[in-house]
């Protein structure tokens, strides 16, 4: 395949896909939007149950890193037949995971809630919008799969319409249940909740034409619920250690003082919008590499192998350029504090220079994603905390303060660890073991 032809691949995968994931933040943005017109109160309540719901959610996000390339695979060999089937094995083990958190969710909210230890009446809020959100993680967890299942299938533009459409209707239903209705918080809940069913109707019907048009059974298979389960089952101890490299960050950053917490706040999320692009890139490189390797085209696994990377190396640079430029602006823009704008550029001009390793780690977590390489990857999450979390202890124990001390953590994570990811990963692609062909 010509290097033309390969970049229009990458991005007829990966642009429809980067809308898709900016989609799923915008449910939570209108949420706090509409929320906030209520009050202190219950913005402060959607707080805590959006961190609630985050922290399960991501932590569910294997469903569609591990149903891309079993479907991909398949589709990669031929037999699509086989991989429609993947991904509905994929799509009953979200069903069964979903329920399960449902119930056992509702009943534990009060207790999660509780946790934080805030005022009674915002407790309360909490309380009502996360107990009637844990009857939607069935639906999420079915889109998760579903996603997956399409990408598998090289298909990201659907998902894209879904997530718009589920976005159109979450942003609808809120204004009417909350302010139309008047059910303040429950509303916002309830309005989302519908959305995300409505999703899975949606997905529900193009699934079903593709199950038909492949001969494909929509019952569940145990041999593929099993597979679905192991390789999903890695996935989720990867995630559990960048959530625990996470969580340790926010941690130190809290030890460091309240202004420092905030700088970090706004530097991790120039950090995490920088990845929305880079994970685009990465799902495309995990459903070509998928298909590659179901095709035992190893040549073409090589060549999507270097064209990805050298994608995320060159968006690093612009996008680090781009942060560096603005590096003296984003805190006034984020706190309207000139002081506090000080204090973060420098670790805005660390988070700059590391983003090109940032765009390669992404794209090689994709390529052994699609690879199907989860084992090493739960191995690999493991061993980047040896080095990541010494380095955080020593800011911990040092204590500096202020633009220093942030600049410091900055430095721990964008460059100890994610050198450390940079260093795992790319040990993995310079061997043999990964290139594992066949449907």
């Amino acid at each position: 395949m010509a290097t033309a032809t390969l970049n229009r691949e990458i991005l007829r995968l990966a642009v429809p896909a980067l809308g898709a994931l900016v989609a799923e933040p915008l449910f939570l943005i209108v949420d706090a939007a509409l929320i906030g017109h209520l009050g202190v109160v219950p913005l402060a309540g959607l707080g805590i149950a959006s961190a609630v719901l985050q922290t399960i959610v991501g932590l569910m996000v294997f469903l569609a890193y591990s149903t891309t390339p079993a479907v991909a695979r398949r589709f990669g060999a031929g037999e699509h037949t086989g991989a429609v089937r993947a991904g509905i094995d994929g799509l009953w083990l979200a069903l069964g995971l979903g329920a399960v958190l449902a119930v056992v969710g509702s009943a534990l909210t009060p207790w999660l809630t509780g946790l934080f230890g805030a005022a009674p009446e915002v407790t309360a809020q909490a309380v009502t919008y996360l107990q009637l959100s844990m009857w939607g993680l069935p639906a999420m967890l079915i889109v998760f799969a579903a996603t997956g299942l399409l990408r598998g299938m090289q298909d990201t533009v659907t998902p894209l319409w879904i997530a718009g459409i589920g976005f159109a209707l979450n942003a609808l239903l809120n204004g009417l249940f909350i302010y139309g209705l008047g059910w303040g918080i429950a509303g916002s809940a309830a309005g989302t909740v519908v959305a995300q069913w409505a999703m899975v109707g949606a997905y529900a019907i193009v699934i079903g034409r593709l199950a038909r048009k492949h001969s494909a059974s929509l019952r569940p298979e145990r041999a593929g619920l099993r597979g679905s389960a192991r390789s999903g089952g890695w996935l989720f101890l990867r995630t559990v250690s960048l959530r625990a490299a996470l969580l340790l960050t926010v941690f130190v950053a809290t030890g460091l003082g309240t202004d420092e917490l905030a700088g970090w706040q706004v530097a991790f999320t120039i950090f995490s919008t920088a990845a929305f692009a880079l994970d685009a890139l990465a799902i495309a490189a995990q459903a070509l590499i998928g298909r590659g390797l179901g095709a035992q085209d190893e040549p073409f696994v090589r060549r999507v192998l270097g064209r990805t990377v050298a994608w995320g190396a060159w968006f690093g640079v612009v996008v680090g350029a781009l942060i560096a430029a603005l590096s003296g602006v984003i805190g006034v823009v984020f706190t309207g504090s000139r002081d506090l704008a000080d204090l973060i550029q420098p670790a805005l001009l660390v988070l700059a220079v590391a983003q090109p390793v940032c765009g390669i780690v992404f794209v090689l977590d994709g390529v052994l994603m699609g690879a199907g390489d989860v084992r090493y990857l739960a191995v690999a999450g493991a061993l980047n905390l040896v080095p990541y979390a010494p380095a955080l202890l020593v800011v911990a124990v040092l204590h500096p303060t202020g633009s220093a001390g942030l600049a410091w953590l900055a430095a721990c994570f964008f460059g100890v660890f994610m050198l450390a990811r940079l260093g795992t990963l790319g040990w993995r692609i310079r061997r043999p073991e990964w290139i594992t062909a066949g449907a």
